[in-house]
């Protein structure tokens, strides 16, 4: 499970270019700052309070000052700034950040997003995510397949929303997919899958870039 979730943070860190500020959800998300190319300059920004996240910390480097939205320590950048939630907020609100990547429960196939609760359970709060997936021209999902087998992307979703028609692309162990007017349409394909299993695993249709190429990831 670990090897599948690199797997799909280093895919997604090569969504990014020289010069893209970056918003970093909690979970998954987080660790697509351990894999950025070290040749581009990327700022990862933090909806707590601050633009800067470097790779996660660890007994070496940790510092008790310095946590993400999600509450785990992260390393800074030299460059790192620190600013109250309003400001934060208006880099969002003010289409500052080019891309959010957040982790989802769901995903619909017209873009809809299921990210911040199930009916019944305790949570802390829906954070950020709403403010993101409105805020941000790009919003990424990064994200197993399926839960337990079941598929976490489907014609509607079961799940509260936590917003409408927001994602514009999804990225899993098994392949990328681009959210079109027209549909799901899968782009990359990884090679320890096929066509038919990736269909098996979703649970509304999906279509097939006629220039679909092999799943990328970073060295």
């Amino acid at each position: 499970m670990a090897d599948l979730k690199e797997r799909i943070a280093r895919r997604c860190a090569l969504e990014f270019e020289d010069g893209d500020f970056i918003n970093l959800g909690i979970g998954m998300p987080t660790m697509v700052a351990d894999y950025i190319a070290e040749d581009i300059v990327v700022t990862c920004h933090s909806e707590n309070g601050f633009a800067g996240i470097d790779a996660m910390a660890d007994e070496t480097n940790l510092d008790v000052d310095i946590i993400n939205s999600g509450g785990q320590y992260v390393t800074v950048l030299p460059r790192v700034k620190y600013f109250d939630t309003a400001e934060s907020f208006g880099l969002v609100r003010g289409g500052h950040v080019k891309a959010t990547v957040l982790g989802a429960m769901e995903v619909a196939e017209n873009g809809d997003l299921a990210n911040w609760i199930v009916p019944g359970k305790k949570v802390a709060g829906m954070g950020g995510a709403m403010d993101l997936c409105v805020g941000c021209p790009n919003v990424i999902i990064t994200m197993m397949h399926t839960q337990k087998g079941a598929p976490k992307i489907k014609k509607h979703c079961t799940l509260p929303l936590t917003a409408e028609k927001c994602v514009t692309k999804i990225i899993t162990e098994m392949c990328v997919i681009e959210v079109r007017e027209d549909g799901l349409w899968v782009t990359e394909l990884h090679p320890d899958f096929t066509k038919e299993e990736v269909q098996a695993a979703t649970d509304c249709e999906l279509h097939w870039d006629p220039n679909m190429i092999p799943y990328q990831e970073n060295n």
